[in-house]
């Protein structure tokens, strides 16, 4: 938002600022107070510099963790219940194909891995070893449609498999319990293996940066509208957790941090193991981002879990990431990336 688009929210009439600010995050979470990790947002919620923020303004701050995911978040959004939400791409596209007016504001939680577990004893070694298996996965989510994408590039289709849609506690009781075969799923599955109970069997990590998750930090549509003083002020802090998130020196406190939400550190440093923690915290909608939204769409458009087209371009709204970018000092700090996942060659603003 530029010098004269707000002097021009200015002159507005007054509008009374919201009472209470509720961000919706797709994950149950762990911890007291709850919180969770993986994203910069979580650097946010143990340090509560979203309540410091909004402290003088009287504004409170309400945290809300949904066990199931982004579908879950997706109704609270369509019944008013939340103003923000940290969502993965899938569930949210899945959201805006049915109607929901929201705006992708940054993105919040890059190239996530996804991880095919087994029983310790299992003779399944690959995944082509899945065919007429039971296997865990969570449908909905932004893990469903990387999974897809993984059995097809190795000559499966997800009929080829007997899946069960089982959320992340459910698929671990599962698979240690032996009511499945395998399982797919995200850096949770460590602290499995780490007690001895799973071996992960596949992983996204070093592979097709196409096989990752991406996360963002949406908005209401109605509620940036009537409130775009506090929208700034929300990405302002995001952008702030993202920077300390990129920084390496702050690498062991960072994983201790997300520890809290029930995560060892020693699974967070599994899950970024030879990755910059700028690559995977950047705030960016880059290139590779939104190219990542729009192959997802065409993937859920292919599969029918959507079923209308959604455009990706006019979602994202960068105004408010490009003032705190701006603001911060931060224009050039992180590397944007083509669709293909390859640095740029030159440092950019927040894309477009």
């Amino acid at each position: 938002m530029g010098t004269l688009a707000l002097v021009a929210v200015a002159a507005l009439p007054a509008q009374a600022a919201p009472d209470t600010i509720r961000i919706g995050v797709a994950t149950a979470g762990g911890g007291d107070p709850v919180t969770w990790g993986g994203s910069p947002g979580g650097v946010a919620r143990v340090n509560n510099w979203l309540e410091e923020e909004f402290k003088a303004t009287g504004i409170k701050v309400e945290w809300l963790f949904f066990k199931g995911a982004g579908p879950a978040v997706n109704e609270a959004l369509s019944n008013r219940q939340i103003d923000f939400a940290y969502q993965g791409d899938l569930p949210s596209i899945v959201g805006r194909s049915n109607g929901l007016k929201t705006k992708l504001l940054l993105a919040s939680g890059a190239r996530n891995n996804l991880y095919l577990v087994a029983p310790p004893k299992s003779d399944i070694r690959s995944i082509k070893d899945l065919k007429d298996r039971t296997v865990s996965i969570f449908r909905g989510t932004n893990g469903h449609l990387v999974a897809i994408n993984v059995l097809a590039a190795n000559g499966l289709a997800e009929r080829d498999i007997k899946g069960v849609n089982l959320d992340t506690g459910s698929a671990q009781a599962a698979l240690v319990s032996s009511g499945v075969d395998a399982a797919f799923g995200g850096y949770e599955w460590f602290k499995v293996r780490d007690q001895g109970l799973a071996k992960v069997v596949y992983s996204t990590q070093g592979q097709d940066p196409a096989f990752t998750r991406q996360a963002s930090l949406l908005v209401r549509a109605d509620f940036e509208q009537a409130n775009p003083a506090e929208v700034q002020r929300v990405v302002d802090v995001f952008v702030r957790a993202a920077r300390w998130s990129s920084d390496e020196k702050n690498r062991d406190e960072l994983f201790r941090i997300w520890a809290r939400s029930g995560t060892p550190v020693a699974s967070w440093a599994a899950e970024f193991d030879q990755q910059q923690l700028a690559v995977r915290n950047s705030p960016l909608a880059d290139d590779f981002i939104i190219g990542r939204y729009k192959a997802v769409v065409a993937d859920a458009l292919k599969l029918k879990l959507i079923r209308r087209e959604v455009s990706v371009d006019d979602w994202f709204d960068t105004r408010y990431l490009k003032n705190a970018l701006k603001k911060q000092g931060l224009e050039n700090y992180w590397t944007a990336y083509d669709a293909k996942g390859q640095p740029k060659a030159s440092p950019s603003v927040a894309s477009r």
